[in-house]
């Protein structure tokens, strides 16, 4: 069978890899085309257009990139004409996604869902439109099964797929040391913008704390020269493509919201979440967005389990004041680790894209 799918940023990548892995093991004679990155790619998909083209975050960032995304658009539904898919498959990025869902409905092409928009975040109506072009919504959170009941839809919930991610990865060896002293870890995020609001306040710590480490997770799809403007003399390490070797070795990260909080949990590494985006995007976000914190972990939980400092929060006194409590106070990291233990059991089971594999191919057969 013949499957396209959609991802837009490195975590759709990294779940549509783990995705194609499972379909390719369910349906021996599978063709899949995406859009996603160099994961997806090496999985054994074709790969038509690179998630870094596509990124972009933030209400007037996106309104600034208009004329391509709408090219995009165009382009993508040529090619899914083209290529004449069974299915369908989009994963997140609800902006793009979404529109493509409508159109492929239209089409008569079979449309599934993987890992749902954050419609219980904000825009709920949306659940309306998904219902109308979505055949198959799976989703990954534990609440987000309860949430589409309300709407009288029925979603298949299999798991978060990070969960045999970070099984898997916690089996292997260690693939480097990569500092003689205590490591801390940098996740800035993967878009140029994310990466260049919030990684100086970050990497003000590193003169704070003279006894360890500091160690940049670098996204795969940047180039070094983004990094080293920005780090100048600074005693840095980057590291590209080893995001969770670093992770394995860290005794405390500073994270940008998203996927990257969660992964971070799951490795069981105290950390502290950092968000600082457009003034104009975040005020129009505080008027539209209803959920309580900006971090998967606490959402999930429901508590705020992890420090999270957002905007004009994220200054230097306040990242050093929290950062010191993760390495120094061991009642405080207990206690946060104890709560990671709960969110890993809150996740479910560990094979969460061979079910989401399973439910496609039922869609379509």
């Amino acid at each position: 069978m013949r499957y396209y799918i959609i991802a837009g940023e490195a975590s759709g990548d990294l779940h549509g890899s783990n995705l194609i892995k499972a379909l390719h093991r369910q349906d021996a004679h599978a063709d899949i085309r995406c859009w996603g990155g160099n994961k997806m790619q090496a999985a054994g998909a074709t790969l038509v257009k690179h998630y870094r083209e596509l990124a972009f975050m933030g209400f007037v960032e996106v309104i600034t990139h208009l004329p391509t995304i709408f090219k995009n658009i165009t382009f993508c539904k040529a090619d899914i004409a083209q290529y004449k898919p069974d299915v369908l498959v989009l994963i997140d990025y609800p902006g793009f996604n979404l529109r493509i869902a409508k159109w492929a409905k239209e089409q008569g092409i079979k449309v599934a869902y993987y890992i749902s928009p954050q419609v219980w975040a904000w825009k709920e109506k949306r659940v309306v439109q998904i219902k109308r072009d979505v055949d198959r919504m799976i989703v990954i959170l534990p609440f987000e099964k309860d949430f589409y009941k309300k709407w009288n839809y029925d979603v298949a919930y299999v798991g978060h797929p990070l969960i045999e991610v970070v099984n898997e990865e916690k089996c292997k060896p260690i693939q480097q040391q990569l500092a003689d002293k205590p490591l801390v870890a940098i996740l800035p995020g993967s878009r140029s913008q994310e990466i260049k609001a919030k990684l100086p306040v970050m990497l003000q710590m590193v003169q704070h704390f003279p006894q360890y480490s500091f160690v940049i997770a670098q996204a795969p799809s940047q180039p070094d020269e983004l990094y080293k403007d920005m780090i100048g003399s600074a005693p840095v390490t980057l590291v590209k493509g080893g995001t969770y070797n670093l992770l394995r070795q860290a005794k405390a990260a500073l994270v940008t919201s998203g996927t990257a909080t969660l992964e971070t949990a799951l490795f069981a590494v105290p950390e502290v979440v950092c968000y600082k985006g457009n003034a104009l995007s975040f005020w129009l976000a505080k008027k539209l967005v209803k959920v309580k914190y900006i971090s998967l972990v606490n959402l999930i939980m429901d508590k705020p389990v992890i420090k999270e400092l957002i905007q004009d929060e994220l200054n230097e006194t306040n990242l050093k004041a929290e950062l010191s409590r993760l390495l120094e106070d061991n009642a405080y990291k207990a206690a946060m680790r104890k709560d990671y233990a709960e969110l890993w059991h809150k996740l479910g089971n560990s094979h969460a894209s061979d079910g989401a594999a399973a439910e496609i191919i039922s869609l379509i057969s």
